[in-house]
Parts: C-alpha cells; sequence; structure tokens
C-alpha cells in the first residue's frame, strides 16, 4: 500500500466509534481508515461521543480514542478539544453525520481538512426532530457547512452522493469520491451456503425511520400469499426494534418475519449467504455498505432507485433497483422467478461477488491517504478544478485515476511525459481505468 501518511499527525472525528450500540456503516468507514493509517505509521487521534460504559481514552490497534460528550454535547466539547490540540494534526478528517463538527473554526488555516459526507440528511432531519430543531440542522448542514469548508473540501463515498451535495447542499468546492470498501470473504461460497429451500429474504440494516421499515413488512405480506414458506431475516437493532416487533405480531406475521437483532459477524455472514435476495428499502444511502457485502457473498440485492443505492446496485447485474412508480413486492416477485433459472442465477451471483471485489478497504485508505499526503505538501485540501482524471506516464504500463491534490501531483511530476483524460463517472467511482 502506498499512501504516504506514515509519520503524519491525523485526527479523525465522528459521530460514534464501531463499539458504540448505534454505530454503523459511517463508523465502519471512519475506523478502517484509522486503524490502517496508524498502522502504515501515521499517529492517529479517534475522537467520538462516548457511550455509558464506554472508557474515555483508549488505545486500539495504534489508535488512540478520545471519547467527548454524548449526541449533541460532542460538537462543542469537539471544538473545545481541537483548539486545544490546534497545532497537533498535520490533516483532519471530519466525518459529517448529518452535521458537521466545523473543525476549521479553530484549525490553523493551513492544516487540511476532508469533511467526510456519506449523504445528504436534509429530508431526514424532520423523522427525528421537531420541526424547528430540523430546520437549525438544514441550515448547519447547507449554508453554515458551505460557508466553513470553503477552503476545504468534501470527501463523497459515491458519485450520486456527489451529485446531492452539488444540487440539494447547492456545494460549490471540491468533492473528492472515496467510496467504501468491504471485507472480502476468503470462505468458499459453498461452505458457508446451506440447501435452499423455500425463498429466504435478508435485510441488514438498523432499525431507524429512514430505513422505512414498515415498506418490509408490506413487501412479506404480499409475498407470503403466493409463497407461504417464505422468509425475511431482519438483521440489526435500533429504536424501531419495540415498533416493528409489535407491528409483525398485529399482522400475522410471526413465523414470516424473523427479527434476530444484533449477531456477530459469523451469524450474520450464514445469514445473508443463504439468503436468495438482500433488500433494502432506504429512503437513501450514501453507499449502501451491506449491498456490497451481500455481493461479496454472491447474493443479489432489490433496492429502492435512490441516492447511494444506485451506485451500489448495478440494476440487472448485480441486482434489481425498484422505480418510485413500482410495487417493491412485484419486483421482488420478478428478481424471484429469475432466481428460479439455475444458470441466471449462477450468472448473478458471479457478477456479484465480481462487482464486491472492487471494493476492499486497503483501497479505500489508499485513495483517502494519496488525498491526505497530497494536501499537507501543498497546506490545502482544495483544488481549483475537482474533476477526476485517467493520468498515463509514458512507458509505465499502469495508468490510475487520480483527483485533487493528489491528480495534481502527479500531473506535476508527470509534466508533457504522459497524458491525460477524463475519467468517466465509473471510472471515478472505481478509482482505476476502465
Amino acid at each position: 500500500m502506498t499512501m504516504n501518511v506514515g509519520g503524519l499527525r491525523l485526527a479523525i472525528v465522528n459521530w460514534r466509534d464501531p463499539w458504540h450500540p448505534a454505530a454503523g456503516g459511517a463508523e465502519r468507514y471512519a475506523w478502517e481508515l484509522a486503524r490502517r493509517y496508524a498502522a502504515e505509521g501515521a499517529k492517529v487521534t479517534y475522537v467520538t461521543c462516548r457511550a455509558p460504559g464506554q472508557a474515555r481514552r483508549e488505545t486500539v490497534e495504534g489508535v488512540d480514542l478520545v471519547r467527548l460528550g454524548g449526541r449533541f454535547t460532542i460538537y462543542p466539547l469537539v471544538l473545545a478539544w481541537t483548539l486545544g490540540h490546534r497545532r497537533s494534526f498535520d490533516a483532519v478528517i471530519d466525518c459529517q453525520n448529518g452535521i458537521p463538527f466545523f473543525t476549521p473554526w479553530v484549525l490553523p488555516r493551513r492544516v487540511p481538512v476532508f469533511c467526510v459526507v456519506h449523504h445528504v440528511h436534509d429530508a431526514q432531519f424532520g423523522l427525528y426532530f421537531p420541526g424547528w430543531l430540523a430546520w437549525i440542522g438544514k441550515v448547519l448542514e447547507g449554508p453554515v457547512t458551505r460557508w466553513t469548508y470553503r477552503r476545504h473540501a468534501f470527501v463523497v463515498v459515491s458519485t450520486s452522493t456527489r451529485k446531492a451535495v452539488r444540487e440539494r447542499l447547492r456545494w460549490t468546492g471540491p468533492a473528492y469520491v472515496v467510496p467504501n470498501g468491504v471485507t472480502q470473504i476468503e470462505t468458499e461460497p459453498t461452505e458457508i451456503q446451506v440447501e435452499r429451500g423455500e425463498p429466504d429474504l435478508v435485510c441488514v440494516t438498523r432499525l431507524v425511520p429512514h430505513k422505512r421499515l414498515g415498506r418490509l413488512l408490506d413487501m412479506a405480506e404480499r409475498l407470503a400469499e403466493r409463497r407461504p414458506g417464505l422468509r425475511l431475516h431482519l438483521v440489526g437493532n435500533g429504536p424501531e426494534a419495540p415498533a416493528l416487533a409489535a407491528q409483525i405480531k398485529e399482522r400475522g406475521l410471526t413465523g414470516t418475519v424473523i427479527l434476530h437483532g444484533f449477531v456477530d459477524e459469523a451469524t450474520k455472514t450464514a445469514l445473508v449467504a443463504r439468503a436468495d435476495l438482500h433488500l433494502s428499502t432506504s429512503q437513501g444511502e450514501g453507499w449502501g455498505l451491506s449491498v456490497i457485502e451481500a455481493a461479496a457473498l454472491g447474493v443479489p440485492t432489490v433496492a429502492h432507485d435512490v441516492d447511494g443505492l444506485r451506485d451500489a446496485v448495478r440494476d440487472g447485474r448485480t441486482g434489481w433497483l425498484a422505480d418510485p412508480g413500482d410495487e417493491p413486492a412485484e419486483v421482488v416477485e420478478r428478481a424471484l422467478k429469475e432466481l428460479d433459472d439455475p444458470a441466471r442465477r449462477a450468472e448473478l451471483s458471479e457478477a456479484c461477488r465480481s462487482w464486491a471485489g472492487e471494493f476492499g478497504w486497503p483501497r479505500t485508505a489508499e485513495r483517502m491517504g494519496r488525498l491526505i499526503s497530497a494536501a499537507v505538501q501543498v497546506g490545502s485540501a482544495a483544488t481549483a478544478d475537482d474533476d477526476a482524471h485517467v493520468v498515463h506516464r509514458y512507458g509505465d504500463g499502469q495508468p490510475r485515476v487520480a483527483e485533487g491534490p493528489d491528480r495534481d501531483a502527479l500531473l506535476a511530476e508527470v509534466g508533457a511525459a504522459g497524458s491525460v483524460r477524463p475519467a468517466t463517472p465509473l471510472e471515478r467511482l472505481l478509482g482505476r481505468p476502465e
């Protein structure tokens, strides 16, 4: 791995850490970067909130964890802590989970800040907060964020999130694409799958309002009428769990919809691997980490054609996207009929594994690491032209996709002795030439 972060002092600020009870994909992303950069010789401090029972300070895999405050108090406490350590870092990764931490307010101007945006939250604030508080959230996510990071850069996890920050947040600054990775399954598929019987569906998700879990129950109810042996496995936990359990009982879906709650990785892998389909009813994601994790096991996904998921699912090749006018149960039924053909099932499974193989955490860390190391050298995360380009040195058989300060440094190195062309959206997402 060549990322040149060794010796740098990095702060990664994220709402939660991976051991927080409400941790999700954003925590996985931040932690995979942190642990890999620490292994490369960087001094990494991971600043986050503190759940009950968690230590305020500890070191895990070479990463110094600093836990401050709770759900809302974390924001002012992070600013105060960062102000006291403002000259202790060469670069900062400031992760936005609806609202970023506004670290540029207290950092020296030459410290590059990368604001990581997984997805735009504007439509979700109203699901969790009263109107006045939702309005404050939208103002902080939009105008205040635009002003705060105007000399820095966004990092987004998909091309549709990049489009969303342009259109919905009106962000005009640099926005680089560094997608999530996936832990590649080393076990052979035949070792973790079981004999198939009636259709098994699975959904791995946090049980929170914007995942629209009621739609899963509607879907299960309709499908069970045609396929009485069908089972839908819900894997995950969250504040919606009690209400969901009550709805399952009221609708007579006990035995059809099975709530597993939080499970260990081995159990989750087994549940997903034996499924015919993975489902998502989310109204929007930055990427869809569970989709790619299912694909790594050869399991296609049915999801709505919304931000993030339209990048993670290759419609007709690694799954199916439901348009706004589609009835999700009908889309699942059509998918199951396609999977009844063994040749088509094998084709989809192979395509899923191939697609998931494009996304690994080492590659994610390397792409972000190149941006960080180049930004530290020039003292800025920004660049005048934030397009991605395929850069090819003459005599070098390894062209690569680069953007931001990494691309600028590469172009300066190559000079006239090379070729450059704009990268396609897919090349930008994959981080390699097609």
